[in-house]
């Protein structure tokens, strides 16, 4: 607006009733503190027995400090809801999987989940992660695999289409746990026995800068340095994914 007479612009108010949005909030926060004390409930019953976590993730015992996504139970469709309103996960071929006590069941080839952060488009809520993240899971295995090869338990796809394997943790029938660093398999170097016969386990990938490391159990998988993404031709990451990431191999023997 301007002001008669002068052509100068003019300040103005408009009145919004916030009502809806102000009980949107409440009920968010009111969420937030359900899920704050159901994840310090699985945290204490961690630390019952006595599962030991890598040093950069051992500072605090609230994990709920800086936690900003949670997949559960809540599984329906497709969709693996996050229990803190945030960012769902998609799950892939859906007829493979089952809703679990406080997860989800995946069996087959190509069962598994995709949690998106540069995927969500413009509003990314996870870009954080490009720098630094801490991905946690608490897994599950039913039965020793059979077939030959790794097989995907959880990892990070980077550039547009997430064409880019960025880490990756896995295992085998030989009992083993894999760190994989890129497209490049380096078994060897970073592998660990880690007796995959114990059928529950507490899965840990970390990234920070360009050091990338996994820990089941407590126990240090692997780590390798890679170059950061705004270095590389990827940019940035694509998703997370929990189970089979679309590979040729990608399966889970009931996870």
């Amino acid at each position: 607006n301007k002001k008669e007479g002068t052509g100068e612009a003019s300040l103005g108010m408009v009145s919004v009733r916030l009502t809806e949005q102000l009980k949107r909030v409440k009920e968010v926060l009111k969420t937030w503190k359900k899920v704050d004390e159901r994840v310090s409930q699985l945290c204490s019953s961690l630390l019952a027995q006595k599962v030991t976590s890598p040093e950069n993730v051992r500072r605090t015992v609230k994990l709920t400090n800086g936690l900003v996504g949670f997949l559960s139970d809540n599984f329906s469709g497709n969709t693996w809801k996050d229990e803190y309103l945030g960012v769902n996960a998609t799950v892939h071929n859906k007829e493979r999987a089952q809703k679990a006590d406080n997860g989800v069941k995946f069996t087959g080839r190509g069962a598994g989940a995709e949690w998106p952060v540069g995927r969500q488009g413009e509003n990314q809520l996870y870009h954080f992660a490009n720098y630094n993240f801490t991905l946690v899971a608490t897994v599950s295995i039913d039965g020793v695999p059979t077939q030959e090869g790794s097989i995907p338990l959880m990892g990070v796809r980077a550039g547009s289409e997430g064409g880019t394997k960025l880490m990756e943790l896995s295992y085998d029938k030989e009992n083993k746990w894999h760190l994989v660093c890129g497209d490049e398999t380096r078994s060897e170097e970073l592998s660990s026995t880690l007796g995959t016969n114990k059928k529950d386990h507490v899965v840990i990938l970390v990234r920070n800068g360009n050091q990338s490391s996994a820990y089941v159990d407590g126990q240090r998988v692997g780590e390798c340095a890679q170059p950061k993404l705004e270095e590389t031709e990827s940019k940035e990451i694509s998703h997370f994914y929990i189970g089979g990431d679309g590979g040729s191999t990608d399966s889970t023997d009931g996870a």
